[in-house]
């Protein structure tokens, strides 16, 4: 009991630290606990839990599996669905043949170690992908894809390595028996998934369970994770995996109550056993047999993470234009190994030690855990440094209200790189933003939690453009004084409220002044109007202040060679003065200036004025 006191202590300590530096806590799971072993303190040790240790750990990473794919909507995998589908299926092979033979040549051991190997090295899983999309906010398609390879991924993963670890390795049954075994186990997890989901959103949708009774819907559902795990376990091994994972996936989609009162459960559960089960395993960790494996580990680390990983990444994305370069090397460069190859590793030892085959369990446990801590020190602990650098992780825009306005609004945004998040409650305007591509947050934009929800805390401006004057004010409020945003915008309804919402710092653009306005330009100035309203990829007008110091105190025409060919500057401001430069105009530090021309000439004059730290 002390031990297990002191792992969920350090568990949650780690947590709390974690968020503060705003790092993903695994990296501090795999430090405290080889701190914990028997490498350093010796207080958990692979006796600790005796035969409990397979139990234990595979409720854990039944309940951890479910809560991620119970987070996977169906609207969310659409926008990701090829490169999410090339993840799973030939990029997966790739790793999972790639690491076989690398095995093989760089370590010398025989092909069935080397497939075992190469089958759990496939799988990089919730419990190190979740904490590292909490800290690096990437845009919900590349999010997606990542949290669909590591759901799906895990789940084969595991099966395939129980599969060629009994008919290959320890039966030496053939191919064709592998292939037979690994359909039967992925088939009994599916149907055991299926069976729990129906039961249980049988039962809330029940006069069983009021439909308000949040607590008892919370532990139906997660008995669905743990039930639908057990049953199939008791058919076949590893197939428990794959039944949480589907149930988790067919409740995630479909309608049942308090559904927002059920992911903070799952979510909050997940947080506590998965510090319990990667501290714990972790602390399993034998430092002797990974330093026995010399060089050759250091070959296969390299070639996983510089050769295999990209190559996946660039498969899964060619083609897809929705992916950016930047967003295909963070996916190249973020896939840390999880819980899975670590649990399914040290349990595949401790069977091969009692076989009487320990340098082949020692092989194996030193090189998985290898991979893992190299993976999880340098792609899960500098995952928000490369975000930075790649630009992956922009200051989004969020929109209170998908309707039509604010589908056009976050249209023109996202053409301009903006990333764009819509906060709506109603179902038809949120199936109609995510049929657009659009990332939705299902939730009411006057709602605190809402907001933090959406992410708030991470955002540059809010924009709010319901029909309700009272939600768009209660929402802008919030955003000013509760999380701090300088720029927060309004649709105003009534032009009598135009006042109420510029005397809390909102700027405010009631609706008939601005359809009068866009009438008038359509009337007088139809060419610019036309120009205006097509913004997009050929041409952009944007204002930037003038943060480079080289050039300030100097001319347009002596700027004229930091202009880029096909923009100019269109409009400088000075102490709320607004007017068209000459060439004799001078530029000072603070300037805001217009650039107008082709898109690509805007943005490096944009860089070129306003650097980036």
């Amino acid at each position: 009991m002390p031990v297990i006191a002191v792992i969920l202590v350090s568990g949650l300590v780690v947590q709390l630290v974690a968020h503060h530096l705003q790092v993903p806590s695994v990296i501090f799971y795999l430090l405290i606990g080889v701190v914990l072993g028997p490498e350093v303190l010796g207080l958990v040790t692979l006796e600790t839990f005796g035969d409990g240790l397979e139990i234990i750990v595979g409720l854990s990473v039944a309940i951890i599996v479910f809560e991620g794919a119970f987070a996977l909507q169906i609207e969310r995998i659409r926008g990701a669905s090829t490169v999410s589908l090339r993840l799973v299926t030939v990029s997966a092979l790739v790793m999972f043949l790639g690491t076989a033979a690398a095995v093989r040549f760089l370590e010398g051991t025989n092909w069935e170690i080397a497939l075992l190997i190469g089958a759990l090295l496939v799988a990089t899983g919730p419990t190190v992908i979740t904490p590292i999309l909490n800290v690096v906010r990437v845009r919900d398609h590349v999010a997606t894809a990542l949290e669909t390879e590591g759901i799906v991924n895990d789940v084969t993963a595991a099966i395939v390595a129980v599969v060629v670890f009994e008919t290959l390795l320890l039966d030496d049954l053939g191919v064709p028996a592998t292939v037979v075994s690994f359909v039967e186990r992925l088939g009994v997890g599916v149907l055991a998934g299926m069976l729990a989901a129906m039961v249980i959103y049988f039962l809330l949708n029940s006069d069983l369970v009021p439909k308000r009774d949040v607590q008892a819907s919370q532990f139906l559902v997660l008995a669905a994770a743990v039930g639908a795990f057990a049953a199939a376990e008791a058919v076949a091994a590893e197939a428990g995996i794959a039944a949480a994972a589907t149930s988790g996936i067919l409740l995630g989609n479909l309608d049942i109550n308090n559904r927002a009162e059920i992911e903070r459960f799952t979510e909050n559960t997940t947080l506590v056993v998965l510090s319990f089960v990667f501290i714990s395993l972790a602390a399993l960790i034998d430092v002797e047999a990974i330093l026995q494996l010399g060089l050759g580990a250091v070959g296969l680390v390299l070639v996983i993470m510089l050769v295999l990983r990209p190559l996946g990444a660039l498969i899964a994305t060619v083609g897809v234009e929705r992916f950016t370069w930047p967003e295909r090397l963070f996916i190249a460069g973020v896939g840390p190994r999880g819980i899975i190859p670590a649990s399914v590793a040290t349990l595949f030892a401790i069977e091969l030690e009692l076989a009487g085959n320990v340098a082949a369990g020692d092989l194996l446990v030193g090189t998985v855990f290898a991979v893992i801590f190299t993976t999880v020190a340098i792609e899960a602990g500098l995952a928000r440094q490369i975000g930075d650098v790649l630009g992956v992780s922009p200051m989004r825009t969020i929109i209170i209200g998908g309707g039509r306005v604010g589908r056009a609004l976050a249209t023109r945004l996202e053409q301009r790189g903006e990333y764009v998040i819509i906060i709506e409650t109603d179902d038809d305007e949120i199936e109609q933003a995510r049929s657009e591509g659009f990332t939705v947050y299902e939730g009411d934009g006057s709602d605190t939690e809402t907001l933090r929800g959406a992410g708030i805390e991470g955002a540059k401006r809010v924009i709010t453009v319901t029909r309700d004057d009272d939600v768009n004010l209660l929402a802008c409020q919030l955003a000013i004084t509760k999380f701090g945003v300088e720029s927060v915008y309004s649709q105003v309804n009534e032009p009598d409220n135009v006042d109420a919402f510029e005397s809390i710092g909102v700027t405010g653009i009631d609706s008939p002044t601005a359809t009068a306005v866009a009438i008038d330009d359509e009337i007088e100035r139809p060419a610019i109007t036309h120009w205006m309203n097509e913004l997009g990829d050929s041409h952009d007008v944007q204002e930037v202040e003038v943060t480079a110091e080289n050039l300030a105190g100097k001319t347009i025409r002596d700027l004229n060679a930091q202009i880029p060919d096909g923009t100019f500057v269109a409009v400088v401001s000075r102490d709320g003065e607004n007017h068209v430069p000459s060439a004799d105009t001078v530029l000072e530090y603070g300037d805001h200036v217009t650039f107008i021309g082709d898109t690509d000439a805007v943005r490096r004059a944009m860089e070129r004025f306003h650097p980036h730290d």
